[in-house]
């Protein structure tokens, strides 16, 4: 896999996002290196326990989009939204599969906007689907995915204020 050319593409996509929803909703984005794949991630720090590195924190909910060799390969593009170590966020009483089984009841209304989209996983991964991989449209592929999570991240929150303390 060129890192460097999916780098690339994926930071464009930063500079023409709906900077005004993001900033309304507190979500941020980050694009990076991770386990031999280039990843787009949208999250906000309360969604973790560590504010300041909330990518990094144990406990934390992010959506991702990533293209690694092998999605390459089968000519994809991956996504999903992950939750991890649930148990630990500060302020919540959470175990990991009622809070899955929760956001995925909310998220059923939802399922139909998301391309190859599938909820039979384990507590960690509450969805994940993927795309076509298209060079001549990825930018506009990912915009997509990015409007998309967009339109469901208050299902987090919702969820979350489920089990709240």
């Amino acid at each position: 896999m060129d890192s460097n050319f999916y780098k690339s593409k994926f930071e464009q996509i930063l500079q023409n996002i709906p900077e005004k929803e993001f900033e309304t909703t507190g979500l941020k984005l980050s694009v990076e290196e991770v386990l031999e794949s280039i990843a787009l991630k949208i999250y906000k720090p309360e969604w973790s326990n560590d504010f300041k590195s909330p990518l990094s924190s144990k406990s934390r909910i992010f959506f991702s989009v990533w293209i690694n060799d092998k999605a390459i390969k089968e000519g994809k593009i991956y996504y999903n939204i992950h939750a991890l170590k649930l148990r630990e966020l500060k302020g919540y009483k959470i175990e990991s599969r009622d809070f899955a089984e929760k956001f995925r009841t909310k998220f059923i209304d939802y399922q139909k906007e998301w391309k190859n989209v599938n909820i039979n996983f384990g507590p960690l991964t509450l969805m994940e689907g993927w795309i076509d991989l298209n060079l001549d449209t990825i930018h506009d592929d990912l915009l997509d995915l990015i409007e998309e999570f967009l339109k469901i991240s208050f299902l987090i929150d919702d969820t979350l204020d489920i089990f709240k303390f």
